[in-house]
């Protein structure tokens, strides 16, 4: 069997992997490296003479460990890519997608594959601490649905976390790990994580409970993802951040562009909600509406012929910070529209994000509900995942305009300050405005090699400080800095901003330390300078300026 192959670069090939050989569809990719360049030799075979047979959907990556994957498995017995950790070997690798399954994994100096068909096959990935792993994995051949992934709370992955006993005999229904040996007699076992039962014993238990759902929202589509039995992945030295698939934007936008035809647009499903609808808050981009072949022209033309009022306000979708910026004054549009009596639909490209985020910061702000309660009382009615802390964020930002300089009340942030020295073992203090005007350094911590941390809680507000090295006063120069009257140079932090009617989204500075908003229930002053400050945002501007003309 021969099969026509293009090649569009060696470069472009190469940089799907980080090792010195792979095999892709039974094409076999190798390197050789010279002390002046690295070449990239192809050699194309045909599947019957290649070492390894992969359909069509299937892809070979090898990594070194640690792999940075989170794998989940799926009552259909599936083991998929769940997320992938930010920074690691299998997110730097560019080719693996949340949603592809685990079909076989190797060690390399092994050379053979096993075929991963439950959770005691991916054991010994796993269990490994160094060295490298060739995984063969199915990519789906439709969009695989993150967003779903973003809905599943924790009561969607306990099914049978140690909650109910399984009892068996029945060797078919357990994981490769629990397999006797033959002749080793008719064992039994008593099994308290679900994890380690196979296919058909995941069947047989859901099975047994009635194919429970959670229930927890009402009035939704089922779920296409398959219901979550657990979430694994290797042990890993410290802590990180993992994510389904978050890219920056310039790529989110290009991944849009290269799936057009891919994905489709079900008008009729907002529909549903469109009985006595007098104005539309529609946060779409124009690049989304070209790529999901939305015609805007031919809607707002209906809507001028319906009398319905149409209000374009466009926020990025996936940028928690354009979100964050632009939230009071989608909020201000939102009340103003209320207050003539409209009945508003808000509208976003999927009302995953930016829509139901609009409701519950109107909750917030403008009905004095306590975050928490807007929240739960939106994603009970809706199935989406709002970008809770962009909310926070904002309202911080809110509070920032009618005060004259820092908060003053309990701590609105929490931040990590990070040294990265030169030298293991130093002595390492942070000292600044917020540590008594100066005069009480606060101890870093060691958190390996020459990297030292502070965590800290402060309200927003601009801080000036320096680090003691060893004795010696010294300033980052991972982080911004400022000249003070006396010509000494200090590090400087400005938490939060200041909200505006016509926010301007600049670069923000790069800044080694680390920001985190906290959401807490606000104090009485809080609310009233928050409900304050959103009513100014609404009154400053006419909502009819953003209609179509």
């Amino acid at each position: 069997m021969s099969f026509p192959l293009q090649l569009v670069s060696c470069r472009a090939a190469h940089n799907f992997h980080s090792r010195d050989s792979s095999f892709i569809n039974g094409v076999f990719i190798k390197t050789t490296t010279t002390r002046k360049k690295k070449q990239l030799k192809v050699l194309a075979m045909s599947s019957d003479n290649s070492m390894l047979k992969m359909n069509l959907n299937e892809y070979m990556v090898t990594l070194q460990k640690p792999l940075g994957i989170r794998f989940g498995l799926s009552l259909d017995g599936r083991i998929f890519v769940h997320a992938l950790k930010r920074g690691s070997n299998a997110e730097k690798s560019r080719i693996i997608m949340v949603g592809d399954t685990l079909k076989k994994t190797s060690y390399s100096s092994g050379g053979s594959f096993t075929e991963i068909k439950n959770f005691g096959d991916a054991q010994e990935m796993l269990t490994e601490e160094t060295g490298s792993f060739s995984l063969v994995l199915e990519r789906p051949f439709s969009p695989f649905p993150i967003h779903e992934l973003h809905q599943l709370s924790d009561l969607d992955i306990l099914f049978n976390r140690g909650r109910m006993p399984v009892a068996t005999w029945n060797k078919a229904l357990l994981a490769s790990t629990l397999q006797t040996t033959e002749g080793g007699g008719n064992s039994g076992f008593v099994v308290f994580s679900s994890k380690f039962l196979a296919s058909p014993g995941l069947k047989f238990l859901n099975d047994q409970n009635g194919h429970v759902d959670s229930g927890l929202q009402k009035n939704i589509l089922s779920s296409p993802v398959s219901q979550l039995v657990c979430i694994f992945s290797e042990k890993e030295p410290g802590d990180g951040e993992w994510a389904h698939g978050s890219f920056p934007l310039e790529e989110y936008i290009k991944a849009l562009e290269r799936s057009k035809g891919e994905l489709y647009y079900n008008h009729s499903l907002g529909m549903r909600y469109s009985k006595g609808i007098t104005a539309v808050l529609n946060f779409q981009c124009g690049v989304e509406a070209e790529n999901w072949g939305i015609n805007s022209k031919s809607i707002n033309e209906s809507c001028q012929r319906l009398n319905i009022l149409m209000i374009n306000y466009p926020i990025k979708d996936g940028d928690s910070f354009d979100m964050r910026k632009r939230l009071p004054f989608s909020v201000g549009l939102l009340l103003r529209l209320l207050k003539k009596n409209h009945r508003v639909f808000v509208t976003c490209t999927t009302g995953f994000d930016r829509s139901p985020a609009c409701v519950i910061a109107y909750l917030h702000w403008m009905t004095d509900t306590p975050l928490h309660a807007a929240h739960n009382f939106v994603t009970g009615l809706h199935t989406c995942k709002p970008d809770r802390p962009a909310i926070a964020w904002a309202t911080w930002d809110l509070i920032a305009m009618v005060e004259s300089s820092r908060h003053d009340g309990p701590a609105t942030h929490a931040l990590t300050f990070v040294w990265n020295g030169h030298n293991e073992g130093e002595d390492v203090c942070l000292v600044g405005d917020f540590t008594g005007n100066w005069k009480e350094p606060i101890k870093a911590t060691h958190k390996g090699g020459a990297r030292c941390e502070v965590e800290i809680r402060l309200p927003q507000g601009k801080y000036y400080y320096k680090y003691i090295i060893n004795g010696n006063w010294r300033h980052s120069t991972s982080s911004p800095t400022e000249r003070d009257e006396r010509g000494n140079i200090n590090n400087v932090i400005m938490i939060g901003d200041t909200a505006s009617v016509r926010p301007t989204i600049q670069p923000q500075q790069k800044d080694a330390n680390l920001i985190k908003v906290i959401e807490r229930p606000l104090t009485e002053n809080e609310r009233f300078m928050l409900a304050k400050a959103a009513r100014c945002i609404a009154f400053s501007v006419c909502p009819i300026r953003l209609v179509p003309k």
